[in-house]
């Protein structure tokens, strides 16, 4: 059997068309793949900056943290309170963050800077902040003239008159325990 110069012509035309159809629909899937691949760079992308900003945060952290001339007694009142936890909660007494912040310490704290006419104050959401907790227990220290490691110490566990009851004994022992390591 023949084919005619028709048949042959046709032929061609449809495998050639074929052909243009089956690149086009590769080079769209291509396509898209670039873009699917370009977005996910993309997020990553922004995964990595935000990363790259709790690092600096951290380290900024870190760096306040460690400039603190009173950084062994905080970090031992901080690992006694919670065990370094910046998101502890004890729902008993409504302690709150690594130094487990009451509220009525908050209040004291910002009583303390109203008398000092200082523009800042705290909420209680500050103290889940570790920055703002270490700002808050040195305003804290600092006011009520706590200068030895006990008086802070038991002082923060017991209130301004901390070291006169036999109660905050024992969370010094522990505190002291901590410093000694």
């Amino acid at each position: 059997m023949v084919k005619s110069n028709d048949d042959k012509i046709y032929f061609c035309t449809t495998v050639i068309i074929m052909l243009i159809m089956t690149l086009y629909f590769t080079v769209n899937r291509a396509y898209d793949k670039i873009e699917q691949l370009q977005h996910e760079i993309d997020s990553n992308a922004v995964i990595i900056d935000s990363l790259k900003h709790e690092i600096d945060t951290l380290n900024w952290e870190q760096k306040i943290f460690y400039q603190n001339t009173n950084n062994e007694i905080i970090s031992a009142i901080m690992f006694v309170e919670s065990s370094y936890n910046n998101f502890a909660y004890n729902p008993n007494e409504d302690a709150v963050g690594c130094l487990q912040i009451r509220r009525c310490m908050v209040d004291d704290i910002n009583r303390i800077l109203e008398r000092k006419n200082s523009l800042l104050r705290f909420n209680y959401n500050d103290r889940w902040s570790r920055k703002k907790s270490i700002q808050m227990f040195e305003i804290y220290r600092k006011y009520y003239n706590l200068n030895t490691y006990e008086k802070i110490a038991r002082c923060w566990n017991g209130g301004p008159n901390g070291i006169h009851k036999p109660t905050t004994a024992d969370y010094w022992d522990r505190v002291k325990t901590k410093i000694n390591g």
